[in-house]
């Protein structure tokens, strides 16, 4: 892994920024690939999908559709020590996401003048599971909990068919959609699936979802970006990301297998360790060179760590080290920290957090209870990890009596006058005519 060295060196926000390790120009070529897939699946529907298939999945002639019976198939046939981790898995993020539903609220402010704030569930959500370098029926859960446990109405998954299984789903995703419920799942990879969901394929009986939702590559991440404001999204969920903010107490062998566990998802992958320990950042080099070649994944692992996106950061101090995580704004972030409990609330921009060595972000992917689908590309200084919360419409609901009307009329006169809007002040009026 490369060096990048930050001591004796005080830098502005915009220098932290400028410093913080970015694969920007394979993001910049997702976007542009991505948006001629999506205009196509807008165009042309299903022989888009059909083309798309066959050129990045190497599959031609399956049902787009999933049968009802290959999903039952898919339950049927899996294997019970998996299941019964899933249904653990299940249960942990179905309790976690209930705590994220708020109650409805009702405010009075005067006699027969009432505001309600409720959150309502959209109609219908997609849900796209990734399915190419890896299988993720843990990507399934954390999709399709949040949605049902906000009320969701009708879920449509799409995940990529595969290959290897004659053009079908990955079997193991088609179990998990049957164990939740969901009869309504489609063999369609990538952005293309991203475009489906968004704009609909009638073809197929594939309409239009509100919401869509999912982890993927660089190249859903863009996606989504492109069908934002046609549909509701959730953060873009891109290329993985982790950063360990270390100081010398940390394990090295420990910082190493967490870099290399996330390198493992893809060649974009970012592994990043910030440090104030330079014997810390060259013994966790060492470690990465002797176990990175052995990891079943060497080739991917090798090519992530070795990417733009990937460093081993040396800065000065502990104040130092919370700026530059603030700055990168990781997907995830693990404190291998004395006072990692005590830190927490001075990492304020992340997807998620783990806080000491007991907690890596393997943990948060399957057992946790918390949401494995957050925010890349720094996009948790901003925006959040998906919940309960990515399905539900804060909505307002006013009502007043005649009588509350009346003790704010003028009121409401005397403001649609000083913005020059006469008709909104005599609307009110007119009610005491």
């Amino acid at each position: 892994m490369r060096t990048i060295d930050l001591r004796g060196r005080t830098l502005t926000a915009s220098e932290l920024l400028t410093a913080v390790p970015r694969a920007t120009e394979a993001v910049a070529a997702a976007h542009e690939a991505a948006a001629a897939i999506v205009d196509a699946v807008r165009e042309r529907g299903e022989a888009a999908l059909r083309e798309q298939a066959e050129r990045f999945d190497h599959v031609t002639g399956h049902a787009l559709r999933v049968p009802q019976t290959q999903i039952d198939d898919a339950v049927r046939d899996l294997d019970p020590t998996v299941r019964t981790a899933l249904d653990e898995a299940i249960v942990r993020v179905r309790e976690a996401s209930a705590a994220q539903v708020p109650d409805p609220r009702e405010t009075v402010l005067a006699s027969g003048a009432r505001v309600a704030q409720r959150w309502q569930p959209v109609r219908r959500a997609g849900v796209y599971v990734p399915g190419g370098k890896a299988v993720y029926p843990s990507s399934v859960i954390m999709n399709v909990v949040p949605a049902q446990v906000a009320g969701v109405d009708r879920i449509a998954l799409a995940s990529p068919p595969q290959r290897d299984h004659d053009g079908r789903v990955h079997p193991t995703i088609l179990a998990v959609a049957g164990m939740l419920g969901i009869d309504e799942v489609y063999a369609i990879g990538g952005a293309g699936a991203i475009g489906a969901l968004a704009h609909g394929v009638d073809e197929i009986g594939l309409q239009p979802v509100d919401v869509v939702t999912g982890p993927g590559n660089n190249f859903v991440a863009a996606a989504k970006r492109l069908v934002a404001g046609l549909v509701g999204t959730d953060a873009e969920a891109g290329a993985t990301e982790i950063l360990v903010a270390a100081d010398g107490d940390a394990d090295a062998s420990l910082v190493a297998y967490d870099l290399i566990s996330q390198a493992e998802h893809d060649e974009q992958a970012a592994a990043v360790l910030v440090t104030t320990s330079p014997e810390l950042g060259a013994s966790v080099d060492r470690r990465i060179a002797e176990l990175a070649p052995r990891t079943r994944h060497a080739e991917r692992v090798g090519a992530a760590l070795a990417g733009p996106q990937s460093a081993i950061v040396l800065v000065d101090d502990q104040h130092t080290l919370e700026r530059f995580s603030n700055a990168y704004g990781p997907e995830h972030l693990e404190l291998h920290l004395v006072d990692a409990r005590d830190a927490v609330p001075r990492y304020t921009n992340a997807g998620a957090v783990f806080v000491g060595p007991a907690s890596p972000v393997s943990l948060g992917d399957y057992m946790a209870g918390s949401n494995h689908v957050l925010p890349t590309g720094g996009q948790s200084r901003y925006g959040s990890g998906l919940g309960a919360y990515t399905f539900l419409r804060p909505q307002q609901v006013i009502e007043y009596d005649e009588a509350a009307l009346r003790e704010v009329a003028d009121r409401i006169v005397s403001l649609a006058d000083a913005e020059a809007l006469p008709a909104h002040g005599e609307a009110v009026r007119a009610r005491f005519a």
